[in-house]
């Protein structure tokens, strides 16, 4: 059965140019649309979609004021529009913590490289969505078949066997010199439950790598230090890593850790053909030499596979490895991708990582 959408926008071309582009996927139906977010409060409620993506300026009512209520009274999947630029990033994150599970930019030029690059992306993270319906606080499930093929532009791969679960860290966590996080769909929410729950004395550093646009990490940073009681920051090159201070990557580019008597942070360009600015696996990849295993890596929910092998590699020198669980992930497919490999020491629901971080290093 192919999955049911609906589409929200106050302009009627980009309202039809979006329906042309999910329709030409015979997975995926448009059954409705809506112009504002009063109408689609009602089109939802009538037609109950599988997804329904959403711009955020409207009339009548704003988008995030419309996923508030669909949310709050039939709530599913929603992929948000969003512009990119730092207005529409703060915007973007309040649709977010409103309840949004997603988002991709309006302009088709600033979602991938050409025209049919970012249908298929379009349509790619429609159906990741859509594959179970959402209740609040509960995944979209993906099975182990899809998983790589819901990676944003990934191609579709044949997976080899998990291998056997490889042993746990070898130093105890009090003995560990930073804590490094990676994440992508439905990221920034999970980050937000992780590090509200960290004292201001965590004794510490944090790395963060979340899938975010170049305009969306300063906003991102800045939301996140206003939240928790640790500093939040975007990284540059020449940060120092240090106790209770969590450093962002910023999007677009890749953080590279470097070791020496302190370890600091190199922002650089991305590597020719590589997928995710930033990626969990250059930074975790990185930290194998920079703190070798004296490292606690932590998959969160995401799509795709990234952050898979900088885990092996951090697991190869008895680096601990944490997963979220499925139950508590928006899309289970980074933690699923590390938790298949038998990578991950321990598996958590997302409220339960701030205590046991806290109960592990405080």
């Amino acid at each position: 059965m192919a999955l049911r959408v609906v589409v929200v926008d106050d302009s009627g071309f980009f309202r039809r140019r979006i329906v042309e582009i999910l329709n030409a996927d015979i997975g995926i139906e448009v059954v409705g649309t809506a112009a504002n977010g009063m109408e689609a409060i009602e089109v939802v409620k009538r037609l109950d979609p599988d997804v329904v993506t959403m711009d955020i300026e409207m009339p009548v009512m704003d988008g995030i004021s419309a996923v508030r209520r669909i949310m709050a009274e039939s709530p599913r999947p929603i992929l948000m529009f969003s512009t990119l630029t730092t207005e529409g990033a703060k915007a973007t994150l309040d649709a977010l913590d409103a309840g949004a599970t997603d988002f991709l930019p309006k302009r088709f030029s600033e979602m991938a490289k050409d025209e049919d690059s970012a249908k298929i992306l379009l349509r790619r993270r429609v159906r990741a969505l859509g594959r179970s319906r959402v209740r609040t606080g509960s995944p979209v499930h993906v099975e182990s078949r899809d998983r790589a093929a819901l990676s944003e532009s990934a191609p579709v791969v044949t997976r080899s066997p998990a291998p056997p679960r490889a042993p746990v860290g070898t130093l105890p966590l009090h003995s560990l010199r930073a804590v490094l996080i990676g994440t992508s769909t439905g990221g920034p929410v999970a980050l937000q439950e992780v590090l509200k729950g960290l004292p201001k004395s965590f004794p510490l550093p944090i790395v963060l790598v979340q899938h975010m646009p170049a305009s969306f990490t300063p906003a991102f940073a800045e939301r996140l230090n206003s939240l928790c009681q640790i500093e939040v920051k975007e990284a540059a090159s020449g940060d120092v890593l240090k106790p209770g201070c969590a450093l962002l990557a910023p999007g677009g580019l890749q953080m590279v850790l470097e070791g020496g008597g302190q370890t600091r942070i190199r922002i650089e360009e991305s590597p020719l053909g590589t997928i995710y600015k930033p990626s969990v696996d250059i930074t975790f990849n990185s930290a194998v030499s920079a703190l070798k295993s004296q490292v606690l890596a932590v998959v969160l929910t995401g799509m795709g596979a990234d952050g898979r092998e900088g885990s092996r590699a951090l697991k190869g020198q008895g680096a601990h490895v944490w997963a979220q669980d499925a139950a508590s992930s928006v899309v289970f497919g980074m933690p699923a991708a590390v938790i298949d490999a038998g990578l991950a020491d321990h598996i958590y629901s997302l409220k339960d990582f701030g205590p046991a971080l806290v109960k592990g290093f405080c």
